[in-house]
């Protein structure tokens, strides 16, 4: 044997032993997933796997806003949340060789967004759909401000919040929040929203294209409609419903919001997030 070939022979059995200590780090996309290093794979009973579920991420730099989907999740047409909305059609404990789910979901329950046909049947009919949504709209710079909690949002209320013109993306916490309403089932009509006048007064003194609450409604019940036309006629408002607001300080963020490309849905589930 030449000399090149044994230093050849000798690297690659050195360099063996590093491809067993390929652990993932605690800041990996799945940190869970791929063992612990000692030659477990996913899929195997391991009481090391845990899976993770987290609010916030990179030490209190990105906040999840998004509701989690639940059999509770509460729904505006219900009082007894979404029920089941996962279907396991195939499944590896009944021999199948892969778990394979379908799901069933109303469009507008947990956090949501709206687009213009969901209140304009102009607008459904003319194809103003989830996926014709500004993404640009829905991403970038946002306030996160604190409205009295004893009162719905109306004008007088906006004046009082004393957003500054320029500000494009607005996330409304309320009472709604403190009370908890997204955690319960059953749909409660005394949420508070935004009344009319509120949504006129925005629309007329202010800048702001992305509006987002805390309750499956931006409009107070009691202005269910009318304060809809008024944010959607325009089709350049977007409303995002439903966002998870507990344990963010109010302040300037950098939102994110993702929906769903559902072509012809005139509203669809949406993935949000907050960074400092």
């Amino acid at each position: 044997m030449g000399s090149l070939q044994f230093l050849l022979i000798c690297a690659v059995i050195q360099s063996i032993p590093f491809l067993s200590l390929a652990v993932p780090s605690p800041d990996s996309a799945y940190p869970s997933a791929y063992g612990d290093g000692s030659g477990t794979c996913v899929g195997v009973s391991d009481p090391k796997l845990q899976h993770i579920t987290r609010e916030v991420y990179d030490n209190g730099c990105i906040f999840d806003i998004t509701h989690k989907f639940t059999p509770h999740t509460p729904v505006g047409i219900s009082n007894e949340g979404i029920g089941q909305f996962l279907t396991l059609l195939f499944s590896m404990k009944n021999g199948s060789l892969y778990n394979y789910s379908e799901l069933r979901l109303p469009a507008h329950a947990g956090t949501h967004v709206d687009a213009p046909g969901h209140m304009y049947e102009n607008y459904f009919e003319e194809g103003y759909d989830v996926d014709t949504l500004d993404l640009k709209v829905l991403n970038g710079p946002a306030l996160l401000v604190d409205v009295p909690r004893d009162q719905n949002i109306t004008a007088k209320v906006m004046k009082s919040l004393n957003i500054p013109k320029g500000v494009k993306r607005v996330l409304f916490r309320t009472l709604n929040t403190d009370r908890g309403l997204m955690y319960n089932k059953a749909f409660d009509t005394s949420y508070v929203g935004f009344m009319k006048d509120g949504a006129q007064w925005l629309v007329d003194n202010t800048d702001v294209k992305l509006v987002g609450t805390d309750y499956l409604s931006v409009a107070a019940f009691d202005d269910l409609i009318p304060a809809h036309l008024v944010f959607l006629k325009s089709r350049e408002i977007i409303l995002v419903e439903g966002l998870k607001l507990d344990d963010v300080k109010a302040g300037i963020y950098s939102v994110h919001c993702l929906p769903l490309r559902l072509v012809g849905a005139e509203g669809s589930p949406i993935r949000c997030i907050l960074i400092k």
